[in-house]
């Protein structure tokens, strides 16, 4: 996500004004009854540590279980297991020896930057009912997405057959959600053969092992049980700049049966702000506007986070602005992403009406803290450094 994550982990970026990212990981293992949560926190790890709140707003904060920050650990063991992990698998690789001591049944791995509605025990019933190594939870995208994805083929008894990660010709549009169940046993032994295999030829601090869809998922589909376990509902991962407005279109005017229901709720931390004003002179249209907005221009299609405001004149299209940030009177905004506390000086232009919404260098990025003089333009694809004034 370029700029908007220089100060924040990806897993801290808002969605729909009021929900961070992590919320949906985290409300999902809430609601389907699972308390061991641990979360990796690396890059920029105090934006989600003071997001997360210890885990109270998932009822994680006890004594016993609940949640616990996996922090980038030095001096603790071979130069291949400090510092940041070099992909998710390496990350398991890492945590190999805490995974034998706390001896789960399961474990159940996923991003934290997809939105989602899913109750992991479905997929835990599938993963014993098949006696799997490892369960995939898989979705449908169409064949051009597909290869921005792991893509699987899966036979008709649910077996995956084939594996191919990010493939520019896709065989399937069937796609890893990166939600995995693995048995504990099986994970750790594969982690550690791959090490043995990987580590001389990697550099040093470095096992090798990098992201799941490099060498753990296509060595366990070759010589393992892997089976996989259908999503139904909606699915997106939030994980490029044209992904994230796309999914905010898809909830503009409808919940997409993850935000609005009141039996599986998506619980988040939030500060305590006045209601959103539109006044006299505002305008807007399929839109969702967070607690504290105050809105006397136009807002077309868009997503205003805590305390945005858009001064009269001012017109703000297709675009997500997040928290605290000003529109002023007679700026236009189109297909762009403002992170918090900017200012966008008076009858400036930042980006432009899309051409090509899959095209992730068609929206304009503006960096937190950032300032656009007034009478500046900012072309599409534009990026705007944390702090800069353009």
């Amino acid at each position: 996500m370029d700029v908007l994550t220089r100060e924040l982990a990806k897993p801290a970026l808002p969605f729909a004004g009021v929900f961070q990212l992590v919320d949906f990981p985290l409300s999902n293992l809430a609601h389907s009854g699972i308390s061991e949560v641990w979360l990796s926190v690396s890059f920029q790890g105090s934006s989600l540590e003071e997001q997360v709140a210890n885990g109270r707003p998932w009822d994680l904060d006890r004594t016993y279980g609940g949640l616990r920050l996996l922090m980038p650990q030095e001096g603790t063991g071979s130069t291949d297991e400090e510092g940041f992990a070099k992909g998710n698998a390496d990350e398991l690789y890492r945590l190999r020896d805490q995974i034998r001591a706390a001896d789960p049944a399961y474990v159940v791995v996923m991003s934290a930057d997809h939105v989602y509605k899913f109750d992991f025990d479905d997929a835990l019933a599938t993963h014993r009912e098949r006696d799997a190594d490892c369960t995939v939870v898989t979705s449908e995208v169409s064949l051009e997405e597909a290869s921005d994805h792991a893509v699987l083929q899966v036979d008709g008894d649910g077996v995956v057959t084939g594996f191919d990660y990010k493939p520019s010709e896709p065989a399937s549009t069937t796609v890893a959600t990166e939600i995995f169940v693995y048995r504990p046993s099986t994970l750790v032994e594969t982690l550690e053969e791959l090490h043995r295999e990987l580590a001389a030829d990697s550099g040093e601090g470095d096992s090798g092992l990098a992201d799941f869809g490099d060498h753990l998922l296509p060595r366990l589909v070759e010589r393992r049980r892997v089976v996989a376990h259908p999503m139904e509902g909606y699915w997106r991962d939030l994980g490029e700049p044209h992904k994230y407005l796309k999914a905010h279109r898809d909830v503009l005017v409808d919940d997409q049966g993850v935000l609005d229901d009141l039996r599986w709720p998506i619980r988040t931390r939030q500060p305590q702000r006045v209601p959103a004003r539109v006044l006299e002179d505002g305008r807007v249209v399929d839109s969702l506007l967070s607690p504290g907005c105050r809105v006397s221009g136009e807002v077309v299609r868009s997503v205003l986070g805590p305390g945005v405001v858009v001064e009269a004149g001012a017109v703000v299209r297709d675009s997500v602005v997040f928290t605290d940030t000003v529109i002023e009177a007679g700026a236009r905004v189109d297909w762009a992403i403002i992170d918090r506390d900017c200012v966008v000086g008076s009858d400036s232009v930042t980006g432009a009406p899309a051409t090509d919404v899959d095209d992730p260098d068609l929206v304009a990025l503006v960096g937190r803290g950032s300032r656009i003089e007034a009478g500046t333009e900012l072309p599409a694809g534009a990026r705007l450094e944390p702090g800069s004034t353009a």
